[in-house]
């Protein structure tokens, strides 16, 4: 009996700790906005963008397995389970956009992921610190053109009448090309364009995780007789390391949402083949077609392949090194 008894009064506990721990949890929360209001006052816009946004907007994601109607609201449309996402699967578009997506993804981490890191490695070994701001200044301008001119700059250019088209016949005595109307070159031109703009700015954080490194382990490798090329094989790549990792981690994590808004400026019919990704095709489904629930369904796709991609490559990570994301 005495066990018994004892039994039922440590149930008739467990409702009253949980209840004194919410209690606690809530005076801990108070005290803390109390003593850092004004940090919480900082970060309510940002929350408040996160919330509108970001979060509100989920509540649509189920028309992706309705038949969408504007007169009939979200609540009132009729559902069409995964409809939409077969319709998808056995498009002739599937397989081209998923393609191009992938390729354009891809040699973005080959070729432009690796561009930022170079040049910051190059500008860390600069000694002349007018030659090296020159060469930052430079290089960090192209990122704060706008897209629209930057597409604009390229049409010009290149066109059959442009300034490169000219060189080359001047020089090498080659017939103009249409480079933003041959479909072959759309890669190039668009891996191209993005390097030179962009390569400047991604070279910042991997300076600023540069200058972290400790200048003893330096002095240490000097000592040892190491040239600048080992010093910076094996003490400036190793210490930038982790800072690599989490931006390939959330490059990878970002690899079907290619830069659409410059795809759209820089693509016509004609380059389609090589062009069209799974956001343009996005775009003219569900704002130029108003196949709203199709183009929901195809986004949702996106989303879910981006954060699988994610989670593998942070576990990917993780096993194989100490940094990660979570």
């Amino acid at each position: 009996m005495a066990l018994i008894g004892t039994g039922k009064s440590s149930a008739a506990q467990v409702p009253e700790a949980a209840r004194d721990s919410r209690i606690r949890f809530g005076t801990r929360v108070k005290k803390d906005f109390a003593k850092n209001k004004l940090i919480y006052l900082m970060l309510s816009p940002a929350v408040i963008y996160f919330l509108l946004f970001h979060y509100g907007p989920m509540y649509g994601m189920q028309i992706a397995f309705k038949d969408f109607a504007i007169n009939l609201g979200i609540n009132g449309s009729p559902w069409t389970g995964f409809d939409n996402f077969k319709e998808f699967f056995s498009s002739f578009y599937f397989g081209r956009i998923l393609v191009n997506t992938l390729l354009l993804s891809l040699y973005s981490l080959i070729f432009a992921f690796p561009a930022g890191i170079v040049l910051a490695l190059l500008l860390n070994e600069v000694r002349k610190s007018w030659f090296k701001r020159s060469v930052q200044t430079i290089t960090y301008m192209p990122h704060f053109i706008s897209l629209v001119v930057v597409v604009g700059i390229m049409f010009d250019f290149l066109a059959r009448d442009g300034l490169v088209n000219n060189l080359l016949t001047s020089v090498f005595g080659i017939e103009p090309i249409a480079f933003m109307r041959e479909a072959d070159w759309f890669r190039t031109l668009y891996i191209g364009s993005g390097i030179w703009q962009n390569i400047g700015w991604s070279s910042i954080i991997f300076l600023a995780a540069i200058s972290t490194i400790d200048p003893s382990i330096y002095e240490a490798a000097r000592i040892d007789g190491a040239s600048r090329w080992k010093q910076t094989l094996h003490v400036t790549l190793p210490g930038i390391a982790p800072t690599i990792i989490i931006l390939l981690i959330l490059n990878i994590g970002h690899m079907l949402s290619v830069g659409n808004e410059k795809i759209l400026l820089m693509y016509n019919p004609i380059t389609y083949s090589t062009a069209d990704v799974i956001g343009t095709y996005t775009y003219r489904k569900g704002i130029l077609e108003t196949n709203y629930s199709y183009a929901a369904a195809v986004g949702m796709f996106n989303a879910i392949i981006s954060f699988t991609l994610l989670v593998i490559a942070n576990t990917v990570s993780r096993k194989t090194s100490e940094t990660k994301l979570w």
